[in-house]
């Protein structure tokens, strides 16, 4: 066992280690294709382009007991760079409520954090969905404008990268909790890409995320396959079968 659980071990902290510097790998591309120098792409304040709109409203706990509605967490939109749908939460809405909800190509974002840093993450509506979907109360979302073409997979890499953390970033306020400043995010410059250069650049992104972090492939998945391997052996090892008892 001791061998074993060396061995495992070492294995671990080398898959890991390789998966952290694949990581680094994919932040640094992601960041170098959608940095842009002045002059070379069109910028364009985000007041503009889109119209920002709110979360659920007027709400109270037992609205989320028993729901009639989907909607989609706060957790959903800070964990994901697009939503995930198989991971939403109900919430009570009648006929008669005007209550606004996600439609294909927006971009959520989460409307506070207990550290700038951590304030404004993003995540992009990338399917769309037949019946209403719900953005929670904490959050808020961005809808471009008709003739502003913005490719939902390519919003979900532009407002996760590095350059675009550091502007919505910089629009929270606070103390011991940060909210986005609605006034200072829509002035937020945004640089626009034509579709066939959005195209590009998701294709080659989607590659290095598949290979970064897919649970089912690659390096998380020996990672996890190596853990069960361990555990496997270690419950075989620790396992005894009972003794028979003589009358």
């Amino acid at each position: 066992m001791d061998t074993f659980t060396t061995h495992t071990a070492e294995l671990t902290a080398e898959l890991t280690a390789e998966l952290t510097a694949r990581e680094k790998q994919y932040n640094y591309y992601r960041d170098k294709l959608l940095t842009f120098e002045d002059g070379e792409v069109e910028w364009k304040a985000l007041e503009d382009i889109a119209e920002i709109y709110g979360g659920l409203r007027g709400k109270s706990k037992n609205d989320f007991e028993s729901g009639n509605a989907r909607y989609v967490p706060y957790k959903n939109i800070f964990f994901n760079i697009d939503v995930d749908f198989d991971s939403l939460e109900l919430v009570s809405v009648s006929a008669s409520e005007k209550q606004n909800s996600v439609q294909y190509g927006d971009v959520l974002f989460t409307g506070s954090s207990e550290n700038a840093e951590e304030a404004g993450m993003s995540s992009a509506v990338t399917i769309e969905q037949k019946d209403d979907v719900y953005l929670n109360s904490f959050s808020f979302g961005i809808r471009f404008n008709d003739d502003i073409r913005f490719i939902p997979d390519f919003s979900k890499y532009l407002f996760r990268s590095s350059f675009m953390r550091t502007k919505i970033s910089r629009t929270a306020n606070g103390v011991t909790r940060f909210n986005i400043s609605k006034a200072r995010f829509k002035k937020i410059k945004i640089p626009i890409l034509c579709p066939a250069e959005q195209t590009r650049i998701v294709d080659i992104l989607d590659k290095f995320d598949a290979l970064t972090h897919s649970i089912t492939d690659g390096l998380p998945r020996e990672i996890k396959l190596r853990q069960q391997q361990y555990e496997y052996y270690r419950d075989l090892l620790l396992s005894f079968p009972k003794s028979e008892t003589t009358v």
